[in-house]
Formats: structure tokens, C-alpha cells, sequence
């Protein structure tokens, strides 16, 4: 089995893609943080009332939060996905989905829909016995493709695929995670490349940028 790891910050500020691989992910890299132990969101999380509260000089905003994200729809390449909740694990790694057809929503960044940037993994490649995995074709997007993510309560956010780039596995890339806008974002992560036998693991990175519609 092929065994992967991710992405991963150096510092606070700086997000660094590196080329190891992570277990559970035949094909997806894993994203690694060493993040302090207090992470700048404060955008990002919500309060116990279901709100976010935005503040600006004097001036301050209620922001209603989206519910949990649970499903993942991208019509222009087939995929209609389930979406597990994934956090870090005692490595500082980002989880990854159990299994090849999942994608998984990374709980410390923005709900879909919510300011700030969501950021969404999934596998790449074949799985054991042939199963092809959730972002096979994630390459194939292009500008104006519509995203689609259903959170629990049935309500739909629509997103508008903007970008997709190709990073090498130890570039820096401060901008998947870092935007800080007053909008909404949707970023999707995953592998991109010829599987290294050698070294066990794809040589780059490909991430699509979505905002919301």
C-alpha cells in the first residue's frame, strides 16, 4: 500500500507543501501544520449562537454561519460526494477521508459559505483493486465551473470555480490558506502527477480556488 503525507506550515504565516505521503491516502497528500497553539480565525469560527462576529474600527457586522457541510457536488466532472469532518490528529496532520470516494471538509478552516476560506481534501489516483478516488479529474475544472456543497439542513451554497494551480510538493503557497478578504472561499486539495516508486509520492499539488456565488 502506498503510504503519503502533506502539506505542511513552518510558521505561522507560511504554508509549505512537502512531498512525504500519508497512510490512509493511496493517491491524496495530507496537509501538515505546525500551527501555534492558538490559530488566527477569528473570522472563521463560530460563537455559540450559530453567528460570527466581524469586527472593523468601530464598526461591527453579525455574520450567520452555515450550518456543517455534508455533501459535495461537482457536476462538470461527476462527482457527488459525501463529506466527512476532519481535523488534526496528534502529528498535526489534516485527516484525510476513510475511504477513495469521500471528500473530507478541514474543520479548522471557514464552513462552506462562510467568510474566509474553506478548504476541502480528497483523494487522487487508484485505490487498491482499481477504485478510482473523488478528485481523479480534478484537473479537468476550469473558470466557471460550478461547485456545489449541501450542508446539513439541506441548503446549497454554489461556488464559481476562479483558478486552479499546480504547486510543487515544497513550494510555499501562503494563499491556499491565508486569504483574508471579507469573502468566501472554497479551495479544493489534492494530488497531481506520476505516482514516484522510489520515494512514495506524487511530485505536486493541484488546487482549485472557488468563491462563492
Amino acid at each position: 500500500m502506498n503510504v503519503r503525507r502533506p502539506f505542511t506550515i513552518p510558521s505561522k504565516w507560511t504554508l509549505l507543501i512537502f512531498g512525504a505521503l500519508s497512510v490512509a491516502c493511496f493517491s491524496l497528500s495530507v496537509i501538515v501544520f505546525n500551527l501555534p497553539r492558538q490559530i488566527s480565525y477569528a473570522k472563521q469560527i463560530p460563537t455559540a449562537m450559530n453567528q460570527a462576529i466581524i469586527i472593523s474600527g468601530e464598526t461591527q457586522k453579525t455574520q450567520a454561519v452555515p450550518d456543517l457541510p455534508v455533501r459535495l457536488k461537482i457536476p462538470s466532472i461527476h462527482v457527488d460526494a459525501t463529506l466527512e469532518h476532519v481535523g488534526l490528529n496528534i502529528l498535526g496532520e489534516v485527516g484525510v477521508p476513510k475511504g477513495p470516494t469521500n471528500a473530507a471538509w478541514f474543520n479548522l478552516s471557514a464552513r462552506p459559505g462562510e467568510i474566509g476560506s474553506a478548504i476541502l481534501v480528497g483523494h487522487f489516483g487508484r485505490w487498491k483493486n482499481g477504485i478510482p478516488t473523488v478528485f481523479n479529474h480534478l484537473d479537468a475544472l476550469k473558470k466557471g465551473d460550478q461547485i456545489f456543497v449541501e450542508d446539513q439542513k439541506g441548503s446549497v451554497i454554489t461556488f464559481i470555480v476562479r483558478d486552479t494551480r499546480t504547486y510543487s510538493a515544497s513550494e510555499n503557497v501562503p494563499e491556499v490558506f491565508g486569504v483574508n478578504d471579507d469573502h468566501s472561499h472554497l479551495n479544493l486539495i489534492t494530488c497531481e502527477g506520476i505516482w514516484n516508486r522510489i520515494l512514495k509520492r506524487y511530485p505536486k499539488r493541484l488546487v482549485v480556488f472557488a468563491d462563492k456565488q
